[in-house]
């Protein structure tokens, strides 16, 4: 059974930073799966931040470009989202999410995965 989760929300200062976790289990081999974060506000669609592919590319929204990194540990089986500094409009429920390669994006966005995290939440104050 896949599962991910998702860890190291909080809630910190404009100019801040935090490092999210996307821990998985169950996954076949798990460089064979594309990796996306995403987050969705209140009141807002959830839009895609980065998609990690294997361990050879990673894709970001250009709204995270230069202060978001994705990195990933195959020996633990986790996906880290390295965010510097947040602005309040980074604030939102973070998920990731899986899908066996080969994978459809838009842009940089993962479509349609198949496995979802429950969320964490970010919140960034002014």
């Amino acid at each position: 059974q896949v599962q991910l989760v998702e860890s190291g929300g909080g809630s910190v200062q404009a100019g801040g930073s935090l490092r999210l976790s996307c821990a998985a289990s169950g996954l076949t081999t798990y460089d064979m799966y594309c990796i996306g974060w995403f987050r969705q506000a209140p009141g807002k669609e959830r839009e895609g931040v980065a998609t990690s592919i294997s361990s050879d590319k990673t894709y970001y929204d250009d709204s995270v470009k230069g202060r978001f990194t994705v990195s990933r540990d195959k020996g633990k089986n986790t996906l880290y989202l390295q965010m510097n500094s947040l602005k309040p409009e980074d604030a939102a429920m973070y998920y990731c999410a899986a899908h066996l390669i080969p994978c459809r994006m838009m842009g940089g966005t993962l479509l349609d995965p198949t496995y979802w995290g429950q969320g964490t939440q970010v919140t960034v104050s002014s």
